[in-house]
């Protein structure tokens, strides 16, 4: 027979023969590789996320509205022929309403007429339903639904009361635009018929161009398309940059946490792969012997070792990217729907490259120990296999059976000192696993913290936007906008209904301005508070909230930007007048890149006396349905003021949480198939042994509770250290990736571990071990005693 002949029949009666443990290196293999499908696909999908759904959606660099009673289509054709200009889209005829749904207004909202979702530009992606086909039919983008949005499904009925004939329209279909370039649209003849009478025809036109990279690239644009068309026919313009900014600020506080628990769940992944197959290895010591004294070469040994690992981990690499796929279906759709950005999906590289990764892996893991074991000698390789060594954990035995346990449990607490190697082997997956699990409930948790840190909303989980304010339920985003002022008759109406609900708690007015820093190229947003707003949820990284006029508290971006310090003095323009004010406190907040600043109302006042409210921030009292009280106040109202319910961002860690608590229990079973795997290899060395203690009189059940003890033990040295470890992690990972992202983290978003859950997830490696002990230690009990008494 030739070398590779008795290579490959090794191979086959190894892999026949050890069927469980095939199975189960083949199962490792499978759940991590998805783990590590996910993993990476959690990494690849929070790079840039809108830049890849922008380039796959063929997104607007430039959306312009236009007269269309100066312009013909004719005309409009011309400028998207223009040098620089690569597609266009358009027009569509543009519309602003101010619907109800369910007898609750609604704020307001920018229609167009549109016959398809896709098109050269802008390919809307569907979401649930269908486009609409026909007159009284709306497609709502998703921004528009959940959050602090009302929930509008499919099928709901959108009233114009205002309009001629009061039309109305259904919701078919939500789709997502990746720029936000309107909040639905239908049918063009449909749309038409809700433009206000008297209100000039508008329309929109989008744009892709060659260069369009920054803000001075797109204002370029514009310039050429402006020139191209008659003077006054645009009447605005609103850039991709705008929507790319907002995204990065909605994703931004996330992505450094998900990266750095995606390359935690690889690392941990490779480890167990290498435990478990190394550990296989290292359990066949008196076959390799065996196989020596036949004639077979180290390099054979080590080729047999590979292909018995390989065989099965080839299996488990296909089934694991398919299951990777499958689980990344829903959990990517998730994200996508939280990041607005359309679709995400698995990028094909990752399902090319784990299958080679792992395998590479499984097989390096096999050689290394395969090689050493055939540098031993025939009769060292098969000693080594047969028992451990003399003497070996006889201490361990007498200690234990001393103390006031059963004597099957104290049997098994002392077995993993005969074997230390392979002991540590399982403690290495239950630490890891266990790891996992602490770093996962700090991550979960401080996610939760950063989400009601930014949107205030525990603090404030009720707005009132006032007439003319434009808000719509959502905090300004866009520097340089200015709100119409709202008239102290809308502010009264507002607070007699506040103080007229039991529920209430408290409230604030605040009103939002752009001004102008020294230093700074752009228009900085400030938010006045009036009242006492110490209350209102902002969480504060040094120094402390203002107490008079002439203070503001910023956040990180500001002071980075400006290169100023918490004391410092700093200089606002506004409409001429110059402010000067004092950096009291650092604010964790992200608005406008954390480029933003927050002050008392006397403070922005004394640059605009016409400061007026453009929105009531309300706080509730514990235990209050959210939701009704909203709904109450609503009717209280009336239907020119929008109350909305805050919880902006919701969805994004709600996704978040989602690829944690996976990516976790993947690895948890990771880790528990790493004990399977250790007591399966651990009892059939000891089947001798255990047919010994049935023929003695042990039952099933205490051999059950020895097989479990043997790594209940472990578990617990693996789950307290494991919590130390992964608070560690926490503390040490999230304020470095935190950083890289331009942020500074206040000390109650990292002090999230309490007493209670620090001994609960020491407990965590406990349940990993005897999760991945049963299914042994019951084989283990049903082995047949005379059988496994004439086992060598």
């Amino acid at each position: 027979m030739t070398a590779g002949g008795a290579v490959a029949r090794a191979v086959q009666a190894g892999v026949s023969r050890r069927r469980v443990q095939t199975f189960v290196i083949g199962l490792v293999v499978l759940v991590s590789t998805a783990a590590l499908v996910l993993a990476l696909a959690l990494i690849a999908v929070t790079n840039a996320p809108f830049d890849h759904a922008f380039a796959a959606q063929r997104g607007a660099d430039l959306a312009v509205t236009v007269d269309a009673l100066k312009l013909t289509d004719a005309r409009l054709s011309d400028a998207a022929r223009l040098p620089g200009v690569t597609a266009a889209a358009g027009p569509f005829r543009e519309v602003t309403v101010t619907p109800k749904a369910d007898g609750a207004a609604m704020p307001p909202m920018t229609l167009v007429g549109r016959a398809h979702a896709g098109g050269p530009v802008d390919d809307v992606t569907l979401l649930d339903g269908h486009w609409a086909t026909r007159t009284g039919q709306v497609v709502l983008d998703s921004s528009q639904i959940g959050g602090s949005q009302p929930d509008l499904p499919v099928g709901t009925r959108l009233r114009f009361a205002g309009l001629p004939s009061a039309p109305t329209l259904t919701v078919v279909g939500i789709a997502d635009s990746v720029t936000d370039t309107a909040a639905g649209g239908g049918d063009p003849a449909g749309i038409a018929r809700l433009r206000t009478p008297g209100v000039v025809p508008i329309a929109q036109v989008l744009y892709r161009f060659r260069s369009a990279a920054s803000a001075s690239a797109v204002r370029s644009d514009l310039a050429k398309v402006a020139r191209s068309l008659p003077a006054g026919a645009i009447a605005g313009s609103d850039s991709y940059l705008a929507a790319k900014i907002q995204e990065a600020g909605n994703i931004a506080p996330f992505v450094p946490f998900l990266i750095v628990f995606g390359l935690i769940g690889i690392v941990m992944s490779v480890l167990i792969i290498a435990n478990v197959v190394s550990g296989a290895v290292v359990a066949g010591y008196r076959r390799i012997g065996i196989l020596k004294s036949i004639g077979f070469t180290p390099g054979q040994v080590a080729a047999a070792y590979v292909g018995q690992v390989t065989v099965p981990a080839l299996a488990g690499c296909a089934a694991g990217v398919a299951l990777g796929n499958v689980l990344a279906v829903p959990l990517l759709a998730k994200t996508a729907t939280a990041y607005g950005v359309g679709s995400l999906h698995v990028p094909v590289w990752v399902d090319l490259a784990m299958p080679v990764t792992v395998c590479g892996l499984a097989g390096v893991a096999a050689v290394i120990p395969a090689l050493r074991a055939g540098r031993l000698s025939p009769v060292q390789a098969i000693a080594t296999g047969r028992a451990p060594r003399v003497a070996r954990g006889y201490r361990a035995h007498r200690l234990l059976g001393r103390l006031p346990l059963p004597r099957s449990v104290s049997i098994g607490l002392a077995a993993p000192f005969a074997r230390p190697g392979r002991a540590a082997l399982t403690l290495a997956a239950i630490l890891l696993g266990a790891t996992a699990v602490t770093f996962a409930t700090g991550l979960s948790s401080s996610l939760r913290l950063v989400v009601a840190g930014l949107t205030r909303s525990i603090a404030q989980p009720v707005q009132i936007d006032l007439p003319g304010s434009g808000l719509g339920g959502a905090p300004m985003q866009t520097p340089g906008i200015r709100r119409t002022p709202s008239s102290g008759a809308a502010q009264h109406v507002i607070e007699a209904a506040l103080r007229s609900q039991p529920e209430t708690l408290r409230f604030a007015a605040e009103a939002q301005q752009t001004v102008s820093v020294a230093g700074l190229p752009e228009q900085v947003p400030i938010t006045a508070l009036r009242g006492d707003a110490a209350w209102m949820g902002y969480q504060l990284v040094r120094g402390h909230w203002y107490s008079g006029p002439g203070e503001v508290v910023v956040p990180t971006g500001l002071l980075t930007a400006t290169g100023k310090s918490v004391g410092d003095a700093i200089v606002f323009v506004f409409d001429g007048h110059q402010v000067h004010v004092r950096i009291t406190g650092e604010v964790f907040d992200t608005h406008n890149r954390g480029i933003n600043m927050i002050s008392g109302w006397s403070t922005l006042a004394a640059a605009d006396p016409a400061l007026t409210p453009d929105q009531y921030d309300v706080g509730v009292r514990p235990g209050t349905d959210q939701a009704a009280y909203a709904q109450r106040l609503t009717q209280t109202l009336g239907p020119d003021y929008y109350v909305g319910l805050n919880q902006r961002s919701s969805d994004v860690v709600d996704a978040m949480i989602s690829l944690i608590v996976t990516l976790t229990a993947l690895l948890s079973l990771t880790a528990a198939l790493g004990v399977l795997n250790s007591v399966v290899l651990s009892t059939r060395d000891r089947a001798h042994d255990l047919a010994v203690f049935k023929a003695v009189g042990m039952t099933p059940s205490q051999l059950i509770a020895m097989v479990v003890s043997s790594v209940t033990g472990i578990g617990l040295i693996g789950g307290l250290i494991a919590v130390p470890v992964g608070v560690w992690i926490h503390h040490e990972v999230l304020p470095a990736m935190a950083s890289a992202a331009g942020l500074t983290l206040p000390t109650s978003i990292l002090n999230v571990y309490r007493t209670p859950e620090l001994i609960a997830l020491a407990l965590a490696g406990t349940i990993i071990a005897v999760a991945g002990s049963l299914l042994p230690a019951s084989w283990a009990a049903g082995t047949n005693t005379v059988s496994a008494l004439r086992t060598e």
